[in-house]
């Protein structure tokens, strides 16, 4: 495995992340605690979830009963989660006022059976509440010892400056790390998100990096009757999809790890998240990290699979 810094952090983390999203709804639980096993044995150690995964925490909760097996299993990982969408029927159960980053960090750690949370990541910007707030409501956090790190994740490139600048103001770190849906087929963050990111030290944590499946074999997959939705977008995709795959096919790689190849190249993303249903998707992941992709090959992906044109303001003005 390889490993890396987090963003600007002294944090190392693997180049690969396991996303858990699909445990307790896709996966079972004894699956997902062997491909939480398998994760560790292949030397991945960042593990990332949220509290609305699998419904009332769900998947939580099963990370928490995972972890409860011992063995130094905590001790093992970075675990991340993340806070905003609503977890109640209340008006005060969901966004980032200091009342809920409160609350639903308690209820994250008694879920997940632990006393501290490593990479603590609001899952949304809230436009309702000051950054004075949220920032004070974290440091509290950091202070108790239940949170050792900051991250966002869906934000633009302003509200990383936002924030950054906030946090500067109050002399502490501030973010560390965006999770944003990145990947070939989704290129938006270019414009501005990824310069923000170089630009404050953040590491970047791509977010549905095979494109919800188009680029693990979407042809393939259309073909066998994988999901409605999946077949509809490889019929609109399938003149790239062609060449894509015939790319892959000439390099010998599986597709799915020829995009988490892409998104490696590029030095402000830290780790890609996987979020295999099966162990069999988690064994082939691990391929991408020996894929060193060619100046040429990288031209020819993104002549397939264009861009926003560069970075704003460049992109769109002279």
């Amino acid at each position: 495995m390889n490993y890396t810094h987090l963003g600007r952090t002294g944090l190392k983390v693997s180049k690969l992340c396991l996303g858990t999203m699909n445990f307790g709804s896709s996966t079972s639980e004894s699956d997902s605690f062997t491909i939480m096993d398998r994760a560790l044995d292949l030397g991945i150690n960042f593990f990332d979830t949220a509290n609305g995964y699998g419904g009332s925490g769900g998947t939580e909760k099963i990370i928490g009963r995972w972890l409860a097996q011992g063995n130094g299993r905590r001790d093992k990982i970075v675990l991340a989660t993340k806070v905003f969408v609503r977890m109640g029927d209340g008006p005060n159960d969901r966004g980032l006022s200091a009342y809920h980053i409160r609350k639903a960090c308690e209820d994250s750690l008694r879920r997940l059976q632990t006393d501290h949370i490593d990479l603590y990541q609001m899952h949304h910007i809230d436009r309702s509440t000051p950054w004075e707030e949220i920032w004070q409501a974290m440091q509290q956090l950091v202070r108790e010892g239940k949170v050792t790190y900051i991250g966002s994740s869906n934000f633009a490139g302003w509200h990383i400056a936002q924030a950054q600048n906030s946090a500067l103001n109050r002399h502490i770190m501030g973010l560390v790390s965006e999770q944003s849906v990145y990947s070939l087929r989704a290129r938006m963050i270019e414009l501005e998100v990824i310069p923000a990111c170089r630009e404050y030290g953040l590491g970047l944590i791509p977010w549905s990096p095979l494109a919800g499946g188009l680029l693990a074999g979407g042809l393939q997959n259309a073909k066998e009757g994988r999901r409605a939705e999946r077949k509809d977008s490889a019929k609109r995709h399938q003149a790239q999809l062609e060449s894509y795959e015939l790319i892959c096919k000439n390099l010998g790689e599986e597709p799915a790890n020829v995009a988490l190849a892409w998104l490696l190249h590029n030095p402000v993303v830290t780790a890609p998240i996987i979020g295999p249903r099966l162990l069999e998707q988690l064994e082939s992941s691990i391929q991408a990290l020996e894929i060193n992709l060619s100046d040429d090959t990288i031209e020819q992906l993104n002549k397939i699979w264009p861009g926003p044109g560069g970075e704003a303001p460049e992109a769109y003005s002279w």
